[in-house]
């Protein structure tokens, strides 16, 4: 099984297409706010959260138990692909329904053995909430996607990567969206 979560009105083929609200895409409506969800452990071998997850878990307890069921639901090896606005561009800070940033760096906090290089190596800054919830991600790639304005830019040889990433890191509105693919680690 594929799941298409927070579709919203894009369905997507091949996908259970599920969101809070009844659309024209929608093939199963339920809150993903609310579990547990439907679907039977290590059922699901893709999910796709495109646009969705930063609408989702304002409160951490809520959030977590995303990320929890998000795992039970995968199998071994199943992808987690996720789309999400850069929380400093204006993308994400002008939508009032935004709640939840998501960035590759909180996300690595579900990764089973980043958390235990962590703890060996005595590095407290970072949550290691793999090991609190019990879940284990990965991620397997990710894609940078650049404001039009700086990519225009970028790609004429007016910046070089290391200074895009030192202007992503002081600026906004330099990375518009992050496309992360996460992966579950199940024994």
């Amino acid at each position: 099984m594929k799941l298409n979560l927070g579709c919203g009105s894009k369905a997507i083929e091949g996908f259970l297409n599920v969101d809070k609200y009844a659309t024209s895409a929608t093939d199963v409506v339920f809150d993903l706010e609310k579990t547990p969800w439907p679907w039977l452990t290590d059922s699901v071998e893709e999910v796709r959260f495109i646009h969705s997850l930063e609408h989702m878990g304002q409160d951490t307890d809520t959030y977590l138990n995303i990320i929890r069921e998000t795992y039970r639901v995968c199998s071994n090896q199943a992808s987690v692909v996720i789309h999400a606005p850069h929380p400093r561009h204006d993308n994400y800070l002008g939508d009032p329904t935004h709640v939840r940033p998501i960035t590759p760096q909180s996300l690595t906090l579900f990764d089973r053995v980043k958390n235990n290089e962590w703890l060996a190596g005595g590095i407290s800054a970072a949550t290691p909430l793999a090991l609190y919830i019990g879940v284990d991600f990965f991620i397997a790639g990710m894609i940078t996607i650049l404001d039009p304005v700086y990519y225009e830019k970028f790609v004429n040889g007016l910046f070089s990567e290391d200074e895009i990433n030192q202007m992503a890191r002081e600026r906004n509105n330099v990375i518009s969206d992050y496309q992360i693919t996460l992966m579950a680690r199940k024994p």
